[in-house]
């Protein structure tokens, strides 16, 4: 059973059953809502997410969607949007305890995609940082 939770470890989570998808978001929304440049999701039916330690906090970022978070330590975990994905919970890819088991399968609102990202993989890459490889 997939587990997660959020950084400091007041809230964790359980999801049971298979993912209907796996996506990477680009939309100005998550961006600002999680400080990433883009946002990995994976869903599940919503009956299938339980948190099992703690409360998050929800914030309503447009009608019809809430998103939910970590209180203490401000760590994005959920998504919900009801208008577009009735009865699905998007979680966060990152705060999955083993997050490399839901590797992407597409890319969503590519209409938000800043238009620098398409040259990202151009960049010179460092196992950690630069000098210190």
């Amino acid at each position: 059973m997939p587990t997660g939770g959020c950084h400091c470890g007041a809230i964790r989570y359980s999801v049971t059953g298979e993912p209907k998808h796996s996506s990477v978001c680009h939309c100005e929304s998550c961006r600002r809502t999680t400080g990433g440049l883009m946002t990995a999701w994976v869903g599940y039916p919503r009956e299938a997410l339980t948190v099992e330690q703690g409360e998050p906090r929800t914030y309503n970022s447009s009608t019809g969607v809430e998103r939910q978070f970590c209180g203490e330590c401000g760590t994005s975990l959920f998504y919900f949007n009801e208008p577009a994905m009735p009865g699905v919970a998007d979680i966060l890819t990152a705060t999955f305890d083993k997050p490399k088991d839901f590797p992407p399968q597409l890319h969503v609102q590519m209409a938000d995609a800043l238009p620098w990202e398409a040259g990202l993989d151009t960049l010179p890459k460092y196992r950690r940082f630069p000098g210190q490889d």
